[in-house]
């Protein structure tokens, strides 16, 4: 008789290509950034405001509904400097912590910009990802638990062909493939760029304001890196 293999009793799992997402709680910036983010805000508005009414007028009274109004940079506006410094060390950081090697690299925030959805509610943002950064984030002004928020998605496309339904959406485990942060003023989120993300349609119960950055390290001696 051919004797059994006897297989382990006990597996030890080791977990690979974990994908981090950081947030904290700063609401030192609000009261200031809101402020300052107004004019932004103002002028986007203003920039939309003859296809709004263009609209309006041939599909009926809508007010600003299903717009998102985005700034134009913030990079440079010294009000925003103090956030911008903590943002550029935090993601440089943040990129080490991760185990990349920038002893030749820069960290540079390329793109900063503040946007609204729209008061009459449909603001939203379809899955999307950055890919002319490493560390994207967000910095909430005006949110609670009745406006629009974050969805991040599993970003492993092998994992996503062949998904099994979750026993319980209310656990995060191996087998989720969505994460909801909830957010309110003061509540900032780092992730990698590559990571997909949406937001879900806002109903216009309350204000939905938040800045949005992409920081890229770009190595020493372009840009003017050293």
């Amino acid at each position: 008789m051919k004797k059994q293999k006897i297989f382990p009793k006990e597996l030890t799992r080791e977990d690979y290509f974990k994908c981090p997402i950081w947030f904290a709680d700063e609401p030192a910036f609000v009261n200031k950034l809101n402020k300052a983010s107004d004019k932004y805000i103002k002028q986007s508005k203003k920039n939309l405001e003859k296809d709004i009414n263009k609209r309006n007028k041939k599909f009926g009274n809508k007010g600003d509904m299903g717009n998102v109004f985005h700034s134009s940079t913030l990079i440079g506006d010294p009000n925003f400097l103090e956030l911008q410094n903590y943002v550029g060390a935090t993601s440089h950081n943040l990129l080490l912590e991760m185990g990349f090697d920038l002893s030749q690299y820069q960290v540079f925030i390329t793109e900063m910009w503040v946007q609204e959805f729209a008061k009459n509610g449909g603001g939203h943002h379809t899955l999307h990802t950055h890919w002319n950064g490493h560390i994207s984030g967000f910095y909430f002004l005006k949110a609670s638990e009745k406006t629009s928020r974050p969805i991040f998605e599993d970003p492993r496309p092998g994992n996503l062909m062949n998904l099994l339904p979750e026993k319980d959406t209310s656990k995060i485990n191996y087998a989720s493939h969505q994460i909801n942060y909830d957010v309110k003023p003061g509540r900032m989120i780092f992730f990698p760029s590559y990571m997909p993300h949406q937001y879900v349609v806002d109903m216009g119960y309350e204000p939905f304001r938040f800045i949005h950055w992409n920081c890229q390290a770009i190595p020493k001696g372009v840009l003017g890196a050293k």
